[in-house]
């Protein structure tokens, strides 16, 4: 008991973030996360955890409503802020998902079209392997199926699905603890 209280005064003495972190997702993912974006650098302009698999284009165009989600924590992440992402608050992401904010010019592949940010509203959940395609805005609580291209916007309370998604059903209200 006496070891537990000293390991928990050391978190707290490297900062609140950290003990946050630390005490979320574990010691051992955020050692490797450090190990992997400040000693070999992948990832390493990005400042908050990232898997090593991910990618996190333009994290300062990544606006987060709360400190979790981290865009890019789940393995195989790719996240492309170009034109800007909006990030509510209790946001959950899964593996593999894809959040491109931005489309090559078809003229010129080296530059991108201008569109507005993608928006994610509270309360969302990105199933694993799902695509938000530039210019999505998602109303709190929708829900994305896995494996789901989103191309258009959708209001709140759902549940949407496919290739391209569509609604699949609504859903009653969110009445979850808010993210803490």
């Amino acid at each position: 008991m006496r070891t537990r209280g000293a390991s928990e005064t050391l978190l707290q003495r490297l900062g609140p973030r950290v003990y946050r972190d630390v005490r979320q997702f574990g010691l051992k993912n955020v050692a490797t996360c450090f190990v992997v974006q400040r000693v070999l650098r992948v990832n390493s302009h990005v400042p908050w955890p990232v898997h090593w698999s991910s990618s996190v284009i333009h994290p300062d165009r990544i606006v987060r409503k709360h400190w979790r989600p981290y865009p890019g924590y789940m393995p195989g992440q790719y996240v492309q802020a170009t034109n800007g992402i909006v990030i509510g608050t209790n946001v959950r992401m899964g593996p593999g998902v894809k959040i491109i904010s931005a489309n090559h010019n078809l003229r010129d592949y080296d530059r991108h079209d201008s569109a507005p940010p993608v928006v994610i509203g509270d309360d969302c959940w990105l199933g694993a392997n799902s695509i938000i395609l530039p210019g999505v805005e998602l109303g709190s609580h929708v829900v994305v199926a896995a494996g789901a291209v989103v191309a258009s916007s959708f209001p709140r309370d759902c549940l949407v699905g496919g290739v391209p998604a569509r609604v699949l059903r609504q859903l009653e209200p969110y009445h979850g603890a808010s993210s803490s």
